[in-house]
């Protein structure tokens, strides 16, 4: 699965200000629902819901807040790359400055898992984390997401 068939360009976020957690997942829910039509708050809710369960925080700076809001149609991803990093309530306890939002149709089954896979791989890469990290641009990062030459020859699964 190709980080292209879940992100556009106008999906990339290069310096979203937010002092929380809770203010970046509103913030990632307002934009998501202005780029796929659903509901703010459904999208809110569903984030929420998933972190209670643990934080989507997972490591290196990184979190991947996903969930399965209703009315949603398609394997959908926004990249934001935060102004300063925040508390996440990540596994290692450092702060978050990546956030890859995920959202999937409740029948998604696997290719939600398979997306989520996909999408810690690339963020795991040390040269991808580097290269995001050194930008701001919203195309360099798009194509840094799109592209990761280390991960993109994988066999897909």
């Amino acid at each position: 699965m190709a980080l292209t068939d879940l992100l556009s360009p106008e999906a990339v976020l290069p310096a979203l200000k937010v002092n929380g957690k809770k203010q970046a997942l509103q913030e990632l829910s307002a934009h998501a629902a202005e780029l796929t039509g659903l509901d703010e708050r459904d999208i809110f809710e569903t984030l929420l819901q998933r972190e209670r369960l643990g934080s989507t925080g997972i490591g290196d700076g990184i979190a991947i807040p996903h969930g399965k809001p209703a009315r949603i149609d398609r394997l959908f991803g926004l990249f934001a790359r935060l102004e300063r990093p925040i508390d996440f309530e990540a596994l290692d306890g450092q702060p978050v400055d990546l956030v890859f939002l995920l959202l999937a149709p409740e029948s998604a089954g696997a290719d939600h898992l398979k997306a989520l896979a996909r999408v810690a791989r690339i963020l795991r890469e040390p040269d991808v984390l580097e290269r995001i990290r050194a930008t701001r641009d919203p195309a360099a990062l798009f194509a840094i997401l799109t592209q990761a030459p280390s991960v993109a020859h994988q066999p897909s699964e």
